[in-house]
């Protein structure tokens, strides 16, 4: 059984149509994330209590591509006006063994290859992510195998996706 994405779970049937007078051919960005690190030590212990990363699991702030997007929730300020805030929503995905998972890639390049060129992304710290999954009863799964061809956003995904949040 692949592993499916369980973001259309959340939306309604929207039409999907093509973007007109793009770009056929995306380059693929990248986060700037890093630019703003200030230089993380590596060697420093990531918990409290000095234990370390555990052999073959990554270092708590190295960093991965994550299947993430915008959202935005609707709400009442504190004056009762609505206002509109953003968020980013981590994609969950059913696996056959672990139940709900996020996907993590150590490269741009292996989320592309799983996921496909149209996939929304962010790059994020394994530990945090981790321990935000766990709170969550999901688990991350590090450069996972994903079937081929089962690309849960097309260029004409993204399209529909920018009408309904702007």
């Amino acid at each position: 059984m692949p592993i499916r994405s369980r973001l259309l779970d959340f939306v309604g049937d929207a039409e999907a149509v093509p973007p007109t007078g793009g770009d056929n051919n995306p380059r693929h960005g990248r986060s700037r994330l890093l630019d703003y690190d200030g230089g993380i030590d590596p060697g420093v212990p990531a918990h409290a209590d000095g234990a370390g990363p555990k052999p073959g699991v990554p270092a708590y702030h190295t960093a991965v591509f994550v299947p993430a997007h915008p959202r935005y929730a609707d709400i009442a300020d504190a004056k009762g006006h609505p206002a509109r805030v953003p968020l980013i929503a981590y994609e969950l995905f059913a696996h056959p063994e672990d139940g709900t998972v996020a996907l993590a890639f150590t490269t741009l390049e292996k989320l592309v290859s799983a996921l496909g060129p149209a996939q929304p992304w962010i790059a994020a710290s394994i530990g945090p992510l981790a321990e935000g999954m766990r709170e969550h009863g999901a688990r991350v799964r590090l450069d996972p195998e994903v079937a081929p061809g089962h690309h849960n956003w097309q260029e004409a995904d993204l399209a529909t996706y920018a009408r309904e949040v702007s």
